[in-house]
């Protein structure tokens, strides 16, 4: 006949089993599976973001941009040497951040340094944008045209810091213009991969990978805000989009 245990041990054993739980989820997943096991930790939609968004998908590790040794379940060991945002070293910071985030999304940064926005981000000025503004801390999320007309505005609407009603728009226009482009290229290659001869699929992946090269040059000049040089290589993009489009549906007689 089984004897239940005392209160006190039910509890002891309850918080053993717990705290391995916690130690197994740690072990599995770094710094996210620490955080994410103990609902005590601060950070926890920080740490949701990273783990659901792109940078969870490529398994980028918190320490990247964060520093620290996530193979320890030691607190102390697990954040030495990291630095809140608020710290002039930080990588995080509104600073460093554009360079920490460039160590893996070297052309947008490369576009970004060319901008005004970054000269102010440079110069300590607290309403510049930096990546987070348009991106998230961590989601890497992209925004949609209006709402990047929304953030453009948040500076440069009337009566903001930076009033210019054409920018918000202009903005918007021209992500707008790279989306629909990019969409038509996706259809167009869809209907490459149903090719059945192989060099003539080859030939129009060419075509295709041509097509791109300027919608790639429209989005470092959007990371720059120059709008006038996003404009003519998105209306290249299009012209060679529309005839290979052309190609495809009226080939040409063999």
């Amino acid at each position: 006949m089984s004897r239940a245990l005392p209160p006190v041990a039910g509890l002891l054993m309850a918080a053993l089993a717990l705290t391995h739980a916690h130690q197994a989820l740690a072990q599995q997943g770094g710094c996210v599976g620490c955080h994410m096991s103990r609902p005590d930790i601060r950070g926890g939609r920080h740490v949701t973001e990273r783990d659901t968004g792109p940078h969870g998908r490529h398994d980028v590790g918190c320490e990247a941009c964060h520093g620290g040794d996530p193979t320890t379940l030691d607190p102390l060991r697990a954040h030495r040497g990291m630095l809140h945002r608020s710290h002039p070293a930080s990588p995080v910071g509104r600073i460093s951040l554009p360079g920490t985030c460039g160590g893996c999304h070297a052309g947008p940064f490369t576009a970004f340094q060319k901008s005004r926005h970054y000269e102010l981000v440079r110069a300590g000025d607290r309403d510049a944008p930096t990546c987070a503004t348009c991106h998230g801390e961590v989601a890497g999320m992209l925004l949609s045209p209006r709402q990047l007309e929304a953030q453009c505005a948040s500076c440069h609407g009337v009566g903001r810091v930076a009033p210019n009603n054409d920018l918000p728009v202009e903005g918007r226009l021209m992500l707008q213009g790279i989306r629909d482009a990019r969409a038509q290229l996706k259809e167009a290659e869809a209907l490459i991969r149903r090719i059945n001869d192989p060099s003539r699929r080859a030939a129009f992946e060419e075509a295709a990978l041509d097509a791109n090269a300027p919608l790639v040059a429209a989005t470092s000049d959007g990371h720059a805000f120059v709008f006038t040089g996003l404009q003519e290589r998105l209306a290249l993009a299009r012209q060679r989009i529309a005839a290979l489009y052309d190609r495809l549906v009226n080939p040409a007689p063999r």
